[in-house]
C-alpha cells in the first residue's frame, strides 16, 4: 500500500531551500547534480563560521575537475532569515542539517508553510518532542507535503545484501527471537570527533558538544542503526511504537575531550576536559525480537580507520556479520556464518549469489573458517558521503511522483520513540 502526496508533476522543478546549515550533511546534499532540480538554491542562515563552511563545500563542489556541479547559492543571513524565507518561498523542498534541538521547530514551521522537508537525523533529541513530530506529519499529509529524514546507512552495499539474504530462508531460515543476553540483532558504530569532509579537516561548531543543542550520543548515531534494525527484520512493515517497541534497558556515559582535542576541532579555546555524553547502549524487543544497539566516540580513527560499523543478524540457519576493523581495512565486509556448513547449504548459498550476479556483476564467496565472505566490486561500495546522493534521489521521487511507502511513517515515529525512549531510561538509570 502506498501513501500518497501531492506531485510536484515531471515538468516543474524542485527549488531547494537550506535552512540554517549548521552540519556538513547539508552540502553533501549537493556534492551531486539531480536531474529536474533547479540549479539556483536560497539559503536562509544566521552570518558565521557555520553558513561560510557550508559555503566553501558548495564551492569546492561546483569548482572540482571531476563532474563539477554547477549551483549558484543565494544567501540571505538578516536576523528576519526564518520568516524571510517563508515570505519569499523561493522554493519547495527546505533542506534541513544543523543544530537538533532547533530542528522540531524548523519542521514544524516548514510543514505548516507548506514547504516538503528533507531533514538529516536527528528529527527529535527529546521525548516530550515526539508528540511535535507526530503532528507535523500529519500536517504534511493534509498538505500534500513530503517531510523525510536522510537515512543514508539504507545504500551501504553490505547492509543491502545482509538485507536480501537475511529474507531468503534457504540460506538464513527465520529470524531468532534472540533474548536479552543474546540479542538477535546487534547494530554497533563508532564515530570519531576529529575527521575529514571531502578532503579538508572538520571544524565542528562549539554547540555540537553541548548535548542539549547536538543530542547525546544515543538519540543522535543511533538513528540510524534503529533505522537499518527496523528496516532489515521488518521490510516494509508498518510497525506500531505503542505496542511493537518495549525498551529493557539502556546506559550511557561520556567521552572526554582535552582542550587541546577541542580546540583542534572546533578552532576555540577551552580551560578545562570537556565531558560530552556522546556514547550510549540500549536492549530493546521489536515485535518480540531483541535488538541491541550502541553507538560510541572516540576523538580520532586510528591511521588508516574512519567510522565502523558492525552489525549481527542471527537466523536459524546462519548469521549474517559485518565487520568493518583492521582486519578488513577498515572497509565493511558481509559474512555468512552458517550454524552447520553442509554440501547441500552450499549450494544453496552459491546459487543465491549466481542469481544476484545479474544485478551485481562480479560478486563472489571467500571461503574462511565459519563460513564465507561477499567480495563485493569496488563499483558498488559507496563511502559515507556518496550515500547523500543515493537518498537524495530516493526522497526527490518521492516528492516528483508522490509515492512514497506507506510504511515509512509510521516506521520513522518508531524510530524516535525508540531513542528518545532509550534516552530516559539512561538518565533515569544513573540517577
Amino acid at each position: 500500500m502506498m501513501a500518497f502526496f501531492g506531485v510536484i508533476g515531471s515538468s516543474a522543478q524542485i527549488r531547494l531551500v537550506t535552512l540554517d546549515p549548521g552540519h556538513f550533511h547539508a552540502a553533501l546534499v549537493q556534492k551531486s547534480g539531480y536531474s529536474g532540480i533547479d540549479t539556483t538554491v536560497h539559503v536562509y542562515a544566521p552570518e558565521g563560521q557555520e553558513l561560510r563552511a557550508h559555503l566553501a563545500l558548495i564551492d569546492k563542489y561546483n569548482s572540482r575537475g571531476d563532474e563539477p556541479t554547477h549551483w549558484k547559492e543565494l544567501v540571505y543571513t538578516g536576523p528576519d532569515f526564518l520568516s524571510r524565507m517563508f515570505r519569499e518561498r523561493a522554493g519547495n523542498v527546505v533542506v534541513l542539517a544543523g543544530n537538533n534541538r532547533k530542528k522540531i521547530e524548523y519542521i514544524e514551521q516548514s510543514v505548516d508553510s507548506g514547504f516538503n522537508v528533507f531533514s538529516d537525523k536527528p528529527m527529535v533529541i527529546e521525548g516530550r518532542d515526539l508528540p511535535r513530530l507526530e503532528r507535523a506529519f500529519a500536517t504534511a499529509r493534509k498538505k500534500g507535503t513530503v517531510l523525510y529524514d536522510i537515512m543514508t546507512e539504507r545504500y551501504q552495499i553490505t547492509t543491502i545484501l545482509q538485507r536480501r539474504l537475511s529474507m531468503v530462508p534457504a540460506v538464513f531460515g527465520v529470524l531468532e527471537k534472540g533474548t536479552a543476553e543474546n540479542p538477535a540483532v546487534t547494530k554497533e558504530s563508532v564515530h570519531h570527533f576529529f575527521k575529514s569532509v571531502s578532503g579538508k579537516p572538520l571544524i565542528r561548531p562549539a554547540w555540537y558538544f553541548d548535548v542539549t543543542e547536538e543530542g547525546e550520543g544515543i538519540v543522535d548515531v543511533t538513528t540510524h542503526l534503529v533505522d537499518l534494525v527496523q528496516w532489515e527484520c521488518f521490510p516494509e512493515m508498518a510497525l506500531d511504537y505503542h505496542k511493537d517497541i518495549r525498551m529493557l534497558a539502556a546506559r550511557r556515559w561520556p567521552t572526554v575531550l582535552s582542550p587541546a582535542q577541542y580546540a583542534r576541532v572546533t578552532g576555540m579555546a577551552a580551560d578545562s576536559p570537556l565531558s560530552v555524553y556522546a556514547n550510549g547502549v540500549m536492549d530493546y524487543t521489536i515485535k518480540g525480537v531483541h535488538a541491541r544497539v550502541s553507538v560510541r566516540w572516540n576523538f580520532e580513527a586510528p591511521p588508516g580507520g574512519g567510522d565502523t560499523h558492525f552489525s549481527v543478524m542471527r537466523g536459524t540457519l546462519a548469521s549474517l556479520v559485518i565487520r568493518q576493523d583492521s582486519a578488513h581495512g577498515y572497509k565493511p565486509v558481509l559474512s555468512i556464518e552458517p550454524v552447520v556448513v553442509t554440501a547441500a547449504y552450499e549450494q544453496e548459498l552459491r546459487s543465491l549469489i549466481a542469481g544476484l550476479q545479474t544485478e551485481y556483476p562480479g560478486l563472489s564467496l571467500l571461503k574462511t573458517a565459519g563460513g564465507w565472505e561477499l567480495e563485493v566490486p569496488a563499483a558498488f561500495q559507496l563511502d559515507h558521503e556518496a550515500t547523500f546522493a543515493e537518498v537524495t534521489k530516493k526522497y526527490l521521487g518521492f516528492v516528483k511522483n508522490g509515492n512514497m511507502p506507506a510504511w515509512e511513517v509510521p516506521n520513522m515515529l518508531a524510530k524516535y520513540f525508540t531513542t528518545t525512549k532509550a534516552l530516559e531510561m539512561a538518565r533515569a538509570s544513573q540517577r
